[in-house]
């Protein structure tokens, strides 16, 4: 994919003297009190705002907070917090500007938070007369904020059409690197585990991948209607029987490819689904009418992690089982070991499986860990992102 990259044009000297607006994702969790409760969001934001700084841009930031009526935002929907701790991680004065559409003071060498987004009339649905006034105010849009990556809205894709430059900044620069290498030029074989509650749910991104991918691990609710269409018994578990020819169709598919679906051999059930429950393991074709498979087996997991070890390229999104209880953790925690042990390219996104990184303390060892939820679904889906779509349209036209 070609784009222009905010750090190309710094290193160039196209940025000096010049007002930057960067669409930064700011969207941090907060308490009753209106208190940051945790900041990583603003700090991935600082190397595109001190590069823009560092090479003498005059510059302005803004982020959605919540979901705020437009026109009406409440106090509880102010990014003020945010530039307090902006401020004090810049060690520069961060001022809040509000009713900023219509113009913005700011001199180069200076940062400026612009309040809440989402509170502009016509945000949302990306209403043009806005995007202009937006574009009318800086000389180089850059968008930087990869969570907001699937949605066309003023801040993100219409300003994008109509501001003089328009770039990537550093963080969705290096989620576009990370998700080409993964799924445009992947070295193969490509593994991909795709685990939730309902294939329902991740459809779109089973079919997508089924013709991408060598191995399609299933796994969680999705995993036991691919055993039910495989004939074996699922007792009391999750699945959906109305989709069971839906998960044949991705089976033989994958087959005719040469490709598959490895279906569990083993799992481990309970009575209940609860953290202190019996945990039993059985042979895939012993599930017995009472049970809740509530993660793969032992014999399972040891398959699928000789599997990934073997891999040249990793996609990861989802647990494939209850990982937060301790008797039903093993499957997820040896597919994350097994992660963090090959020399595959990895890729990994969603809140679940980035709450399981965080637990196996496996970082480090993850090729790439995608903060885009919506926007990382929507890749696997094999969707064109509005923000990749603009960004490489302009740069088509520069």
């Amino acid at each position: 994919m070609h784009f222009i990259r905010f750090t190309d044009l710094c290193e160039q000297g196209k940025v000096k003297d010049q007002k930057v607006f960067i669409r930064a994702d700011l969207n941090v969790p907060m308490n009753a009190q209106g208190e940051i409760t945790e900041d990583t969001r603003i700090r991935a934001s600082l190397p595109c705002i001190r590069a823009a700084l560092d090479a003498g841009a005059a510059v302005m930031v803004t982020s959605h907070l919540g979901r705020p009526q437009e026109g009406q935002l409440q106090p509880g929907d102010s990014l003020a917090p945010v530039a307090l701790r902006l401020g004090e991680l810049l060690e520069l004065p961060v001022p809040l500007a509000r009713d900023w559409v219509d113009g913005v003071a700011v001199e180069p060498g200076q940062v400026v938070l612009l309040e809440n987004c989402r509170g502009n009339v016509g945000e949302k649905k990306n209403d043009p007369a806005l995007a202009r006034k937006m574009a009318a105010l800086c000389d180089i849009f850059v968008h930087d904020a990869f969570g907001t990556a699937h949605r066309a809205e003023a801040s993100t894709y219409g300003i994008a059409e109509y501001a003089p430059i328009a770039a990537a900044g550093p963080l969705l620069a290096a989620e576009i690197d990370a998700i080409s290498k993964a799924l445009a030029n992947p070295r193969r074989p490509l593994v991909a585990i795709v685990a939730g509650s309902k294939v329902s749910t991740k459809l779109t991104i089973l079919r997508s991948l089924a013709d991408k991918v060598d191995a399609l691990i299933v796994g969680g609710g999705i995993a036991n209607t691919f055993m039910l269409a495989a004939g074996l018994p699922i007792g009391k578990s999750l699945a959906e029987p109305d989709l069971l020819d839906e998960a044949r169709a991705i089976i033989e598919l994958m087959k005719a490819r040469g490709a598959q679906v490895p279906i569990p051999v083993d799992v481990v059930v309970a009575k209940r689904f609860a953290a202190d429950a019996e945990a039993s393991i059985r042979l895939a074709a012993d599930v017995a009418d009472d049970d809740l498979i509530l993660d793969i087996g032992p014999q399972t997991a040891v398959t699928l992690a000789e599997q990934l070890q073997a891999a040249g390229t990793i996609v990861w999104n989802g647990p494939v089982g209850v990982f937060e209880m301790a008797p039903f953790e093993n499957g997820t925690r040896t597919i994350a070991e097994a992660i963090a042990q090959s020399p595959a390219f990895s890729i990994a996104g969603g809140g679940d499986t980035l709450a399981a990184i965080a637990k196996y303390g496996i970082e480090d060892k993850v090729g790439y860990i995608s903060t885009g939820g919506g926007a990382f679904l929507e890749v696997l889906e094999g969707k064109q992102l509005p923000a990749f779509e603009i960004l490489e349209r302009r740069a088509d036209q520069a």
